[in-house]
């Protein structure tokens, strides 16, 4: 009984965590979308340079943990920052103009980078699951290859994409909790530090398990409908 009056006191505090891990999802997976078309169209290209460029940055970040991801940004590159910016001020008597990362700062960079390089697969496998007759008969029409790419093929392929855009969004909602690292308050957190305060962990985590499950089966459901209205071939 006691459990219960805990898990229901603190899910106001939980639910503004969930707010918070939403915030966070769309914007990484918003930014990741438009990184993610970048490096997807890079790695269709037909220029080396680019070619290599986008497969680097879809090896490295689909390649390693968001973890590791997450703790580079915001532990890696302000430390990288302030030894530069260190010999700018003695070298040059430069003021100094870093300091840290904001942890929302480092939140959003980290999720994002890492989204848009499983959006980039998705979408490299969207286009190119296109007839290539389509692109032949934009092409008949006098488009050029950005035309044709622009209002032929993507308007098909994007789609061809919705159900696994749907599932890296859920992804990238759950895996949101590996911010907690650093500190960030989002839904996981939050019950750490519920927890840590009351020692009910069975009682606190069991209601942040519910509230992922309540938030990733209304976005499948999302999905689903989204999917049907979009269907390729009506």
């Amino acid at each position: 009984m006691e459990n219960l009056q805990i898990a229901i006191h603190s899910l106001p505090v939980l639910l503004l965590g969930a707010g918070k891990t939403l915030e966070i999802t769309a914007l990484a997976v918003s930014i990741g979308c438009i990184l993610g078309l970048i490096g997807g169209l890079s790695r269709l290209s037909k220029n080396r340079l680019l070619r290599f460029l986008g497969t680097c940055y879809v090896d490295f970040f689909r390649g390693t943990p968001l973890l590791v991801q997450i703790v580079i940004v915001y532990f890696g590159i302000p430390q990288v920052m302030r030894s530069f910016q260190d010999y700018l001020v003695y070298a040059y008597g430069i003021t100094p103009f870093f300091d840290n990362i904001p942890i929302f700062v480092a939140a959003v960079i980290s999720c994002s980078l890492n989204s848009g390089a499983y959006i980039a697969e998705i979408f490299r496998a969207g286009v190119q699951s296109i007839e290539k007759g389509q692109t032949e008969a934009a092409r008949s029409l006098g488009m050029t290859n950005a035309q044709a790419m622009r209002y032929v093929i993507l308007p098909q392929a994007f789609k061809r994409v919705i159900p696994p855009l749907g599932n890296e969004f859920i992804a990238m909602m759950k895996d949101t909790s590996l911010l907690s690292v650093i500190g960030f308050e989002e839904l996981f957190r939050r019950g750490q530090l519920i927890v840590g305060a009351t020692y009910q962990a069975f009682a606190i985590y069991l209601s942040v398990a519910f509230i992922y499950l309540v938030m990733t089966l209304s976005f499948s459901r999302l999905v689903d409908y989204l999917e049907r209205r979009l269907k390729t071939g009506d």
